[in-house]
């Protein structure tokens, strides 16, 4: 199971999901609707290393972590 978290404005609780990639996990997160509509603008960290490809596998214990854009000055 990978704990999944949502920072910033998302403001969702963490999430514990069966995934093996994060494949997996964009679909269960794709199916709540307040969710999906982030899922474009987000980083995606694994065990907090910025990630690029959905094809990246994952283990029990992991952190998926979707980052929000944030703006400032």
């Amino acid at each position: 199971m990978v704990k999944v978290e949502f920072l910033g404005p998302i403001g969702k609780e963490p999430m514990y999901i069966e995934a093996k990639n994060l494949k997996d996990v964009a679909k269960k997160l794709q199916a709540d609707p307040e969710i999906k509509k982030w899922l474009d603008e987000c980083a995606v960290a694994v065990n907090d290393k910025l990630v690029t490809s959905l094809d990246i596998p994952l283990k029990d214990g992991d952190k998926v972590s979707l980052l929000p854009p944030v703006c400032g000055g």
